[in-house]
């Protein structure tokens, strides 16, 4: 492809090259018109309660496009509007919070000499604020919380390291929000000395403090098996990460918006490698321990979990093609002493890893890492390895360094016709990846050498979320040759149009000085930045190796498969465009920054965008809870189910059939007129509690497999496995990870939380036993049931309801003690059929309940019982109702039990009045596969898992991803 072909094709799918500045057109926005005039907007009242029904949070006339669901509108109100509750100075909405974003990037842009024009600033800003209001891009949390807040505190105190145009360097002063943190993932070395360790710990709480995330790779501290130069044995590298997390759980208890999250890492040469593989295990069996004891270990900041080791972050062994070789070959390896790299100690590889998996299968950690296909895809081999990753191992790049990302909700680019907009995706890598690259240099950092290396290299980590609801939309199954193709293509034409718009930058914009004084066999000749010139060649050597994995999409398709993939050949030839173009102006122009894309989890901004799916990651259940804006919350099918059932040439009356077996059952498994071969399309992360149909967990490894080969970075993916998973499926699982070129990967197995195996003997599950603290002991008490009576004279109370327009009266008779014992149902007229079956049936729950029964009995079984009438209610608490049925007993829940006991979903076990009043309440569809899920530190509601951390459904909270 010549010169002028690449102009050409520029100018109508992006930037054009203009050698004066970056040029801009509209495709989203109107000439002449405010992209906020575009959107209609409402003003609601922003409301959070906790599990026990208490507002935590309440702002009212927040001001919302229309289309935006109550959950983002929380979500937002709650994290990202700036300014004191009730005062004069706080934002009102997502216009102010947008304007503050957009108005400031622009201007930074401007003062950068960004843009050709004034114009071009103009139409800039204008796309990107349409994008952010159509929720089809957001900003990770950071840029939320700090960029233009300078506006409306132009006072703040704060200092920080950021770049100085004027000295051309990077300095340290006063900058209160002038220069905002905008990162949220850090990498972070340690130095083998007490300054280095504590200069560490100072770092890390800085982060912790104002809400990102840092990882660091320990394997520079000499082992515990090691001498120091005083003479005596060097303590290794556990004893200071107990510290580190001891460190990590005071700052998270007092943290500014969420918990500290970070990332520990070990070379698996390390002498000290089985003490890392095992400590979280082992520390995990004292936690049951102290449970079995009498203490709580109802969460992470429980009082049996607070009390041990290791619990602020996730452990990473980092292998190399070398060992996972010995493992295929039964081979030794051998440790290796950290300074003077001599061995140690033989152990075999497979033992190795059999203890890594073995550690994995009971307690989630440690990951794996692989250092060699990391290393072999690094942009900037000259500078120096990459040794470690941030806490969710997506951010993989050089010491010292860091990462602000934004993310594109898929589903946006679908058109109404249901095709794929292929053009307006690359305009929006190329605008996203312009504000990103504008945020850089007008940042604040924890660090000197952070900094530094922030302007020297310039990395950034654009990924996407909604992939899972897009292939579901498509009608293709996750687990798939033509779901792993789709998604292969989406992430290359993301990839190769950033790293485009990249070097189109480079070509364009004012060249930048270098933190750090390059040598002078360094050539510098244009606006890359300063450390392309460095690696010029590894460079250019790992973009032809992305362009040329394009080749590999569509390879893979399994004819047998009555799935593909559609526009293939369009998303094909787009993603060729795209990295032909990019190589091309790369070797002229080089590019802007070192890295440009990575999967981030997209915790919060998830929600912000209304994602049905997070990240990488497929649907965790069919079913979802939507808040309503007049308050109270409804369970519906996912918008995806019915469009897919379209897409596969499902009738209307047949998708309203299925859909309405779907809300009753909570799995499509058994609906009437669903052809056997379309079930694939519809599995989830986790078995419907009435379903048997799951995603494999070798489906997430093969989706994975198919998109990092266009990914800058890693993938913050959690393979998910079943509870009667083995050790030795987790070896294969991480092996197979390996093999497909992954450079990361977590496994978490359902359960794993809650029950801590101890084997008798080394890989005999057969004689794996529970720990006292799991075990269940029953004892065989026969009751004689007594009617417990009310007083002649009691107090009672009166409800009076309307559902769908029925109007009627709940009266409950209340024992000395404010319990129910007994209950009345008016509704229509004396004598007719409806009233005498009331009656009835209001007699039968009187005597159970006098006979004992627990009210949380009756409301498991009857609440969400379907029947006519059923509709709205007009009760904030309650507004929808399935049936008379539904609200009397979720009513009753609310008002005598608390709001903890009203299920959220309807139980089909037959079961249900057999489980004891102990048992936890499944507050989610999917909820059976994380009864171990940690509880959010905000709500107190179950948190779910969301890549390598978790998110709360109700307040948005997540335990360290943006």
């Amino acid at each position: 492809m010549n010169e002028s072909n690449l102009q050409t094709s520029t100018a109508t799918l992006q930037t054009p090259y203009t050698q004066r500045g970056l040029v801009f057109a509209r495709r989203f926005s109107t000439e002449g018109a405010s992209p906020y005039d575009e959107v209609q907007w409402e003003r609601r009242t922003a409301s959070i309660t906790d599990t026990k029904g208490n507002t935590i949070f309440e702002q009212k006339e927040v001001e919302v496009p229309i289309d935006w669901s109550m959950t983002a509108t929380n979500i937002v109100a709650s994290k990202y509007l700036h300014g004191h509750l009730d005062s004069s100075d706080r934002e009102t909405g997502v216009r102010q919070l947008v304007g503050r974003v957009a108005d400031t990037v622009r201007d930074w842009g401007m003062n950068g000499g960004y843009f050709a024009t004034p114009a071009d600033a103009a139409i800039f800003h204008d796309e990107l604020v349409h994008m952010l209001l159509t929720q089809k891009v957001a900003f990770n949390s950071p840029v939320w919380f700090n960029v233009g807040c300078d506006r409306l505190e132009p006072d703040a105190v704060g200092q920080n390291w950021h770049w100085d145009p004027s000295t051309g360097g990077v300095v340290y002063a006063a900058t209160g929000y002038h220069n905002p943190q905008c990162s949220a993932c850090f990498i972070n070395a340690v130095h083998d000395s007490m300054e280095g360790i504590m200069e560490l710990a100072r770092t890390e709480a800085l982060l912790f403090k104002y809400g990102s995330g840092t990882g660091t790779n320990f394997s520079s501290l000499r082992s515990s098996k090691e001498s120091v130069t005083g003479g005596g044995t060097a303590s290794g590298p556990l004893s200071f990460m107990r510290g580190f997390d001891a460190f990590a759980g005071v700052i998270k208890s007092g943290g500014k918006t969420r918990r500290a999250a970070k990332m520990a890492i070990l070379n698996v040469d390390h002498p000290d490698i089985v003490d890392f593989i095992e400590c979280k295990a082992k520390e995990e069996a004292k936690a049951f321990t102290l449970i079995k004891a009498g203490y709580d270990g109802s969460g992470p900041d429980s009082e049996a979990f607070s009390s041990i080791f290791f619990q602020n972050a996730n452990n990473s062994v980092r292998v190399s093609d070398e060992f996972m070789r010995a493992y295929e070959k039964d081979g030794d390896f051998t440790t290796l002493t950290v300074k003077e790299r001599k061995p140690v100690e033989t152990l075999k590889a497979r033992d190795i890893m059999h203890k890594i998996a073995e550690s994995t299968w009971l307690c989630g950690d440690p990951g794996m890492q692989f250092d060699t296909t990391i290393n072999k895809w690094h942009t900037c081999k000259n500078t120096a390895p990459i040794k470690a990753s941030n806490p969710c191992s997506e951010y993989m790049f050089l010491d010292n360094s860091a990462c602000n990302l934004a993310s594109f909700n898929l589903m946006k680019f679908v058109t109404p016709a249901g095709s794929f907009d292929i053009s307006a995706y690359r305009h929006a890598i190329s605008v996203t990846i312009t504000a990103m690259e504008i945020l850089v240099d007008n940042s604040g950092y924890p660090t000197e050498s952070i900094a530094r290396n922030s302007h020297d290299y310039r990395p950034l980590g654009l990924g996407y979320a909604n992939l899972g609801a897009l292939l579901m939309s498509f009608g293709l199954p996750y687990d798939s040759a033509a779901g792993r193709d789709l998604a292969g293509a989406m992430t290359a034409i993301m990839c190769g149009q950033a790293y485009l718009q990249s070097a189109i930058i480079a070509a364009n914009c004012p060249p930048i000085g270098s933190a750090t004084p390059l040598t002078a066999s360094v050539e510098r000749q244009g606006g890359a930045c300063p450390g392309f010139y460095v690696n010029r060649e590894p460079f250019l050597d790992v973009i032809r190796m992305h362009r040329a994995e394009v080749n590999k999409i569509g390879k893979s398709v399994n004819s047998g498969e009555p799935f593909s993939v559609p526009q293939l050949e369009a998303l094909k030839e787009s993603s060729r465009e795209c990295w032909d173009m990019a190589l091309v102006y790369g070797e002229r122009y080089g590019y802007r920054n070192s890295q440009t894309t990575v999967l981030a989890p997209t915790g919060t901004i998830g929600f912000m965008m209304d994602c049905d799916t997070t990240g990488i990651e497929p649907d965790l259940a069919l079913v979802k809870y939507k808040k309503l804006v007049g308050g109270g919350m409804i369970k519906i099918v996912n918008n995806t189910v019915p469009q897919a059932l379209i897409r596969l040439g499902y009738t209307a009356q047949q998708v309203e059939s299925i859909v309405a077996h779907i809300d009753a059952t909570g799995t499509i498994e058994g609906a009437a007129g669903l052809k056997p071969e379309h079930l694939p399309v519809f599995d989830c992360s986790f078995k419907p509690e009435n379903g048997t149909r799951t995603i494999q967990y070798m489906g997430h490894v093969r989706m994975m497999g198919a998109v990092q080969p266009f990914i800058s970075g890693a993938i913050s993916k959690t393979i998910n496995m079943p509870e009667d998973s083995t050790p030795e499926d987790v070896s294969n699982a991480y092996v197979e990870s390996w093999k497909l070129g992954l450079k990361a990967v977590a496994i978490y197995r359902d359960g794993s939380k809650r029950v801590q195996p101890l084997n008798t003997g080394k890989g005999d599950k057969k004689n794996a036993v529970a720990p006292a603290a799991s075990v269940r002991v029953e004892e065989r008490i026969v009751y004689r049931p007594v009617r417990r009576k009310l007083p002649d004279e009691r107090n009672a109370i009166t409800h009076k309801f309307s559902i769908a327009g029925h109007e009627g009266y709940i009266t409950v008779g209340l024992f000395e003690d404010g319990t129910p014992g007994e209950i009345f149902v008016t509704m229509a007229k004396e004598g007719s059929t409806i009233s005498g079956l009331m009656d009835c049936f209001a007699t039968s729950v009187s005597y159970g309940l006098q006979y004992g029964v627990p009210l949380k009995f009756f409301v498991d079984k009857f609440s969400h019982v379907r029947f006519e009438p059923g509709g709205y209610t007009g009760n904030p608490q309650i507004p929808f109702a399935k049936s008379i049925m539904d609200y009397m007993f979720r009513w009753l829940a609310l008002k005598f039990v608390g709001p903890e006991a009203v299920p959220v979903e309807p139980s089909a076990d037959p079961q249900a009045l057999q489980r004891t009043e102990a048992e936890p309440q499944r507050k989610l569809p999917f909820a059976a596969a994380m009864d171990d899920a940690p509880l959010c530190t905000e709500c107190g509601g179950l948190m779910t898992r969301n890549g390598s951390c978790y998110k709360c459904e109700n307040c948005g909270g997540t335990s360290g991803c943006s």
